[in-house]
C-alpha cells in the first residue's frame, strides 16, 4: 500500500482556488509528476488557462467554495470524474480588511464564508470519496495571521483562526482512521491576493516557492506546514509573549487613532 505522503505514486487530487497564486502553482507541481488533478475556482475561464498545457491530466470543476448550493452540485460532478479522491487541498480564499473598525457584517460574512464555510464545504463534498482511498489526505491553506491578532485584519484573521481549530478538531476526530489532516500556514505569498496589499510584507515568497514548502510538508507527513521560519517562528514567539505584541509592535502597527463618533 502506498504511504499517504508518498507523491511518487500517482494520485487523484482535488484543489479548490486552483485559478491563481498557491493553488495554481500547486497544480503545476502535480501534473509535473504525473498526477490527475481536478482543479476548482469561481472563474472558469481562468481553470481552463491553467488546465490548457495538460489536458489529459487536469479536469475542471467550477464551483464556489463558499456557497452551498455550488458545492452540492459539485460534490455530484465529483462522483462522475472520479470514483475516489486521495488528496484533497483547499486552497480557495479571500481577504477583506477593516479599515478604521467599521465592522461591517457584509464583510466578515463574505471572508468567513470563503476562508471557513469554503472549508468546511470542501471536505463535506470530498469525504465520501476520500473513505474510498487507503491513504487520504485533506489539507487546507489557513494563516500564519491566525497566530496573533493583526490591526485590520479582524475578519480574515479569525476566519483563519476558525479553521486552525476546525481542523485541530478534525484531526482529533479521525486519529482512529486512515484520513491525515495537514494545516497548512504560510506567510505573505507573491499572488493576486497580496498584490492589493498597500503595507509591508516582511519575507514575502513566490508562490511556486510556496508550492514546494507545502509538497515538500506533506512529503515529511507534518499536520502543521508553517513558512518560512524567520516569519513563523518570531510569529509564534510573540504569540506566547502577548503582554510585547500588544505593548510594543501592534501600537506601531495600527492606523486607527480614535473611535468613530456617532452622526
Amino acid at each position: 500500500m502506498a504511504d499517504d505522503t508518498d507523491l511518487s505514486h500517482k494520485k487523484t487530487i482535488w484543489i479548490t482556488g486552483a485559478g491563481s497564486g498557491i493553488g495554481e502553482a500547486l497544480v503545476r507541481r502535480l501534473v509535473a509528476d504525473g498526477h490527475f488533478v481536478i482543479i476548482s475556482g469561481r472563474n472558469r475561464d481562468t481553470l481552463l488557462k491553467v488546465q490548457k498545457p495538460s489536458p489529459k491530466l487536469v479536469r475542471v470543476l467550477s464551483c464556489d467554495v463558499g456557497d452551498d448550493e455550488s458545492m452540492s452540485r459539485a460534490a455530484a460532478e465529483l462522483g462522475e470524474i472520479t470514483d475516489q479522491l486521495d488528496m484533497v487541498i483547499a486552497c480557495a480564499g479571500i481577504c477583506e480588511y477593516d479599515d478604521n473598525l467599521t465592522l461591517d457584517i457584509d464583510s466578515y460574512r463574505r471572508v468567513f464564508d470563503a476562508n471557513f464555510f469554503g472549508v468546511v464545504n470542501t471536505l463535506r463534498s470530498a469525504l465520501p470519496l476520500l473513505a474510498r482511498s487507503r491513504a487520504p489526505v485533506f489539507a487546507a491553506v489557513g494563516s500564519l495571521s491566525s497566530v496573533v491578532g493583526f490591526p485590520r485584519a479582524e475578519a480574515y484573521g479569525a476566519s483563519k483562526a476558525a479553521l486552525q481549530y476546525f481542523m485541530d478538531a478534525v484531526r482529533a476526530d479521525v486519529c482512529h482512521l486512515p484520513l491525515r489532516t495537514v494545516l497548512i500556514r504560510p506567510g505573505f505569498i507573491e499572488t493576486p491576493l497580496t498584490a492589493e496589499n498597500d503595507f509591508n510584507m516582511p519575507f514575502m515568497m513566490s508562490a511556486e516557492q510556496a508550492a514546494d514548502r507545502i509538497l515538500a510538508g506533506l512529503e515529511g507527513r507534518k499536520a502543521v506546514i508553517d513558512f518560512p521560519r524567520r516569519l513563523s517562528w518570531p510569529l509564534r514567539l510573540l504569540g506566547l509573549l502577548r503582554p510585547l505584541w500588544f505593548g510594543w509592535c501592534a501600537p506601531r502597527m495600527t492606523r486607527i487613532k480614535k473611535l468613530r463618533s456617532a452622526g
